[in-house]
């Protein structure tokens, strides 16, 4: 099963009632790596987890603020979600589709992707360093525990995607050039 959105705002109220504004905050600043969210697709799933019952609504303060808790029924679909499903280990990657199909390219543009594919990796790196030096990290809160082990595990992963972008690049031989696609158009017949 695929993570879904109602998933991350039933963990995220969790830790207490939150407005919508609050969440897209939280979104934004610590899961947008992860798992990113638009405004609009946050405040429809918190209207359908409350009409489902998974989460109560305060009405509306000033300024038509209104904060969403979660119930003992959202408790117990984030738990079962946790415990009873598995996670797609292997996502789709757009990333390394193109990477699969760079025999389409000559060399310069081949290596000219993967030196793309380093930099977004050292842009990654930079934000999360910047993520990690805003928060102020304490092991006992729970969140900030978890949250911290999701972070280093994206500066890892930024951190490998760099070195081996480097090391694909020197894998690509110079003397590689692209098919012809007027040579490969004709029968495709075999010939015997």
């Amino acid at each position: 099963m695929v993570m879904s959105l109602r998933h991350a705002l039933l963990g995220l109220l969790r830790e207490g009632p939150a407005s919508g504004y609050d969440l897209m905050q939280v979104f934004k600043l610590s899961m947008s790596n992860i798992w990113p969210a638009t405004q609009s697709q946050l405040y429809t799933e918190l209207t359908k987890l409350a009409d489902s019952g998974l989460l109560t609504v305060t009405p509306q303060g000033p300024r038509g603020r209104k904060e969403y808790a979660l119930t003992d029924a959202g408790l117990a679909e984030l738990r079962r979600w946790l415990l009873e499903t598995t996670p797609e280990v292997h996502p789709r990657s757009e990333v390394l589709l193109r990477v699969f199909l760079l025999a389409a390219l000559t060399p310069e543009e081949a290596k000219d992707y993967l030196a793309w594919l380093g930099e977004r990796a050292v842009e990654d790196i930079t934000d999360l360093a910047a993520l990690d030096a805003s928060i102020e990290w304490d092991d006992d809160i729970p969140p900030l525990l978890y949250g911290r082990l999701v972070l280093e595990f994206g500066r890892r992963l930024s951190e490998l995607t760099r070195e081996w972008t480097e090391w694909a690049a020197e894998q690509i031989p110079p003397g590689h050039t692209q098919p012809d696609p007027d040579a490969t158009s004709g029968d495709r017949s075999d010939p015997q």
